[in-house]
């Protein structure tokens, strides 16, 4: 009995060593995995802070609008973080901009048309140029193309608007709006619109053979009534998507209104996209940057848009994007094909019969739009 007990007794001890044992042992593995998740935390919170103590540029802009590869090196080489937001329409930008009277952003891309307007309702700064050595590269006639562009933005491209088409689905080729705005049958339902009250109303009075700054009452109803007869042809009234799932790239689109660098890009995913300016002329436009007036960072902001007019950053933008660019000192560094290319660089004739966009009157803005909106219903 009493070895009994004995053996009990040892029994018991050694089944306690080893339950202790793996105790121990779970236990300086639980205590090894805590450290290494604290270490991990206290990393992931130190990253953290150290982004959050970096500065912060907000650039308001089209989407796929600059070379991502340009935006990190400007991040790299100024110790920041570019932080994008984009906008549809121009619409939509001056909503953002609207909403919060132009605070929350650094720098804007905006149309010419609208500079003046931004500028009038203090919602961006003059530019400080001696803080921007670039600006001696950008051609005078670019940065004078709109009211108060001058002294208060900085050119960043310059294009045309036309038509882009498929060339293989077409059974003819395209040269004219009228055939755009007066398509035959087969178009059914196989054309696109921007969705851009100021673009459409403007080739509509172009294929009427009317300025598109037509503000005559008489001219702005018989584009009405051109677009509402064009209405069951067109598929879309949007902006272009640039990737291989375009519905000018799958063929669901035959045709479409498009900027001449936006149709170039979409060749890359279909070489059956032809782009032209029809023979009444097409549309001219020339985006450009510009600083908030409430930006904290005023000295970044300058230095972005100086960063971006470095001849050889410059000569990388217009090459990434297919559009011709305002910097002269950028042509050395761009390729023979880009800077011969007619899509990119139009030819005088086709410049001096396209038009810019002019700031319309109250009214008849108001009217333009009523116009529009009536048509995409």
């Amino acid at each position: 009995m009493a070895e009994r007990c004995f053996g009990e007794h040892l029994q018991h001890h050694i089944i306690m060593g080893v339950v202790m044992q793996k105790a121990n042992n779970f236990f300086r593995q639980w205590a090894v995995g805590c450290l290494c998740v604290t270490a991990f935390c206290l990393g992931t919170m130190t990253n953290a802070v150290a982004a959050a103590e970096k500065t912060t540029l907000s650039y308001l802009s089209w989407a796929d609008y600059i070379d991502p590869d340009l935006v990190k090196d400007f991040e790299k080489k100024f110790d920041v973080i570019v932080k994008e937001v984009y906008f549809e329409t121009d619409e939509e930008r001056e909503q953002k901009l609207a909403y919060t009277d132009g605070k929350g952003y650094d720098v804007v891309l905006v149309g010419g048309l609208f500079v003046s307007s931004y500028v009038k309702r203090g919602w961006v700064t003059p530019m400080d140029f001696s803080k921007m050595p670039t600006i001696k590269n950008i051609d005078p006639r670019w940065r004078k193309a709109f009211p108060q562009a001058e002294t208060n933005a900085v050119p960043y491209f310059w294009g045309t608007l036309g038509i882009a088409y498929r060339k293989d689905l077409v059974p003819e080729n395209i040269h004219s709006w009228q055939q755009f705005f007066r398509p035959a049958p087969a178009f059914l339902g196989k054309i696109g619109m921007l969705n851009d009250s100021s673009e459409a109303i403007g080739m509509a009075l172009m294929s009427l053979k009317n300025s598109r700054n037509n503000t005559d009452a008489k001219a702005l109803a018989e584009a009405e009534k051109l677009l509402l007869s064009q209405r069951p042809y067109v598929k879309t009234y949007s902006t272009p998507i640039l990737t291989n799932k375009s519905p000018l790239v799958t063929g669901e689109l035959w045709m479409s209104m498009f900027y001449n660098g936006d149709a170039l890009t979409l060749q890359k995913f279909s070489p059956q996209i032809e782009y032209v300016v029809p023979e009444e002329g097409g549309g001219l436009w020339v985006d450009y940057l510009m600083v908030l007036q409430s930006s904290k960072q005023k000295d970044l902001a300058m230095a972005f848009i100086n960063f971006l007019n470095e001849p050889e950053n410059a000569a990388r933008l217009a090459s990434y994007l297919n559009y011709a660019s305002p910097n002269e000192a950028a042509k050395k560094f761009l390729s023979a094909e880009h800077l011969n290319n007619p899509v990119i660089y139009p030819s005088h004739e086709i410049v001096s019969r396209s038009e810019f966009a002019e700031k319309m009157p109250p009214r008849s803005d108001r009217d333009r739009n009523l116009v529009f909106s009536n048509v995409k219903k």
